[in-house]
C-alpha cells in the first residue's frame, strides 16, 4: 500500500466527473487500498478517489467511531437512490484543508453501488454516515462542500484561501 497525495482546491481535478468503474481490476483494488491507507493517515472519515487524482467513481469511509458498526465502507459506482429529511452538519474537506463551514444535507440517503468484491451493496444511512455519503458522492460528480454554502461564506472562503495561498508564497 501507498500513501497518495490529497489534490487540494483548486485543483482541477476536483471539478471533474467521476468515471464509471467498468471492472474492478488490479489496478482498481490497489487504488482502493491506497485510498484507504491515505484516509487513515490524514486522518480522514471518507475519501474519494478524485481527491487522490484519479477521477473514477470509488470512495471509501471510515467513521472511525466505536459504536459505529459499520467500519470500513468501500463504495463502487454510488449513486443515491433515496433521500428524504434535512440535516446541518458543520462540514471539513481534507481537499479544502482548515475550512469548516455548516451544510444543509439529506437527513437519510439510501445509496446502492458495488463493494470491493463487486457484490452489489445497499446502505440506507442517517446523521454523519449520511452526511459522509453525500459530501463523498459530491466529489465524484466534481462538487465541493464549499458549492452547497451561501453565497456570502463562500466569498468570505475564496478571500481567506486567497490569503492563505499568498501567505505561503511569500514564506517561500
Amino acid at each position: 500500500m501507498a500513501c497518495l497525495s490529497i489534490c487540494t482546491y483548486p485543483d482541477p481535478v476536483l471539478r471533474q466527473k467521476a468515471a464509471e468503474v467498468a471492472d474492478l481490476d488490479k489496478q482498481s483494488r490497489q487504488l482502493i487500498e491506497d485510498m484507504v491507507e491515505t484516509m487513515y493517515r490524514a486522518p480522514g472519515i471518507g475519501l474519494a478517489a478524485n481527491q487522490v487524482g484519479k477521477p473514477v467513481r470509488i470512495l471509501v469511509i471510515d467513521l472511525q467511531k466505536p459504536d459505529e458498526h459499520r467500519g470500513l465502507i468501500v463504495l463502487v459506482n454510488p449513486k443515491i437512490v433515496g433521500a428524504q429529511g434535512e440535516i446541518t452538519y458543520e462540514e471539513g474537506c481534507l481537499s479544502v484543508p482548515e475550512f469548516f463551514h455548516n451544510v444543509k444535507r439529506f437527513r437519510e440517503v439510501t445509496v446502492q453501488g458495488f463493494d470491493r468484491h463487486e457484490k452489489a451493496v445497499e446502505i440506507t444511512a442517517n446523521g454523519l454516515l449520511a452526511v459522509v455519503l453525500q459530501h463523498e458522492i459530491d466529489h465524484l460528480d466534481g462538487k465541493l462542500f464549499i458549492d452547497r454554502i451561501g453565497p456570502v461564506a463562500r466569498d468570505v472562503f475564496k478571500r481567506k484561501w486567497k490569503k492563505k495561498l499568498k501567505d505561503e508564497r511569500d514564506r517561500t
